[in-house]
């Protein structure tokens, strides 16, 4: 059983539900796109289609999450952050600086309580593609959900402010940030009186020494501390040294329990430093990039469930990364063979895939789900590491 001074977290990468998952749920907004190429989101949920088959519509929100939901069923983690990237408004005038705009219909917010999200992040790079408007939409819709939100607010001290967990175990702070790097505006920037998102300049020292600023004015003794962090560009295995070293410099400082990278469209890699654990790309959890072609050797379809148990003083205790599937915008789990050789590879071969730790020994181990009311018996993988 496991001590009550543990806290056992699900944390995931960029959940974009707009565009083309919007327009297969319950209610959606106008489907019109202001992109080079695609004007309707219609368009996303033709390629998904002739990729994978039919997508039920309405799509439920629990066929939507599918086997994640058993996932978080089977490991009861206390605490559900996700990186939330897109809007939540009706509100019709996308930001003009870019080429990309994600919004959901506010009425389908349901879906986050449907998985027991606790707290959505929100400095990402889509979180105001619907201007100023349409992010004041985003944050009163979380509101009324009684959701917690850390990275986006209606003035600046709101949008730096961190989002306060809690749980049997103390408090837990997240502290959100997006970067330029990522492709968040700078001009996104809120002030005493407009509401934006909580952008960095950049990844140097100034930029360290606010974040080192602001969790010391709130963190209190016992508090474990989480650093989101929306950086890097889409595609792409390299870990950038500015980025190591932002990270390296926060736990340094002591600052933080977990950095929490994103950005990136497919997982990248985990370092264990200082005993604290680094995700420098979690990659997508949930989007409507099913059939659009280009990317194939990344394996984007393939996504990753985050469950790190912290030690009471913010240290990793351990963790265990399940892989999903998307299909038909269904998260689901690989199938068999699927499993097997991504175990396969993992365990033999690291070269060929980068999730791997920096100097720490781990190994993939591939499990069972015992069949439940006449299901398959069902693979897992769960990763193990000798911190």
């Amino acid at each position: 059983m496991k001590p009550e001074s543990e806290l056992t977290l699900f944390l995931a990468g960029d959940v974009m539900t707009g565009r083309g998952i919007d327009q297969c749920l319950a209610r959606s907004v106008d489907p019109q796109l202001h992109e080079q190429f695609v004007k309707s989101a219609e368009q996303y949920v033709t390629l998904a289609e002739r990729h994978s088959g039919p997508i039920p519509r309405p799509l439920t929100y629990r066929q939507l999450w599918g086997d994640a939901l058993r996932e978080l069923q089977r490991r009861k983690p206390e605490l559900r952050i996700i990186n939330l990237e897109t809007a939540l408004t009706t509100h019709d005038g996308p930001w003009p600086e870019k080429g990309i705009h994600y919004r959901m219909h506010p009425g389908n917010a349901g879906l986050l309580r449907t998985a027991g999200i606790n707290l959505c992040v929100l400095a990402n790079n889509h979180t105001m593609d619907w201007g100023r408007k349409g992010l004041t939409e985003t944050l009163k819709t979380l509101k009324s959900q009684k959701m917690a939100m850390a990275g986006a607010g209606n003035d600046l001290p709101s949008a730096a402010a961190p989002g306060i967990l809690t749980s049997k175990s103390g408090r837990l702070l997240v502290f959100a940030y997006a970067t330029p790097c990522s492709g968040t505006p700078l001009s996104w920037k809120p002030d005493s009186s407009l509401p934006g998102v909580n952008v960095l300049d950049g990844l140097g020292t100034s930029a360290i020494g606010r974040v080192i600023d602001d969790v010391r004015s709130h963190r209190r003794p016992g508090d474990r501390v989480i650093i989101s962090i929306h950086w890097g560009g889409n595609w792409g295995y390299d870990i950038p040294s500015n980025q190591r070293t932002f990270a390296h410099s926060l736990l340094d400082a002591g600052v933080a329990d977990v950095i929490y990278g994103h950005s990136s469209h497919h997982p990248k890699r985990i370092e264990i430093y200082r005993n604290r654990l680094i995700l420098y790309g979690c990659g997508d959890l949930i989007n409507d990039y099913e059939g659009i072609g280009g990317q194939e050797a990344y394996r984007d379809d393939l996504t990753i469930m985050y469950l790190p148990r912290l030690n009471a003083d913010g240290s990793l205790h351990s963790l265990e990364i399940t892989p999903m599937k998307i299909h038909r915008f269904s998260l689901c789990y690989p199938s068999d063979d699927e499993v097997a050789k991504l175990t396969e590879t993992w365990n033999h071969d690291p070269h060929l895939h980068p999730w791997i730790q920096f100097g720490i020994p781990s190994r993939w181990i591939q499990d069972r789900i015992p069949a439940k009311d006449g299901d398959r018996v069902r693979s897992y993988l769960r990763l193990v590491f000798d911190a």
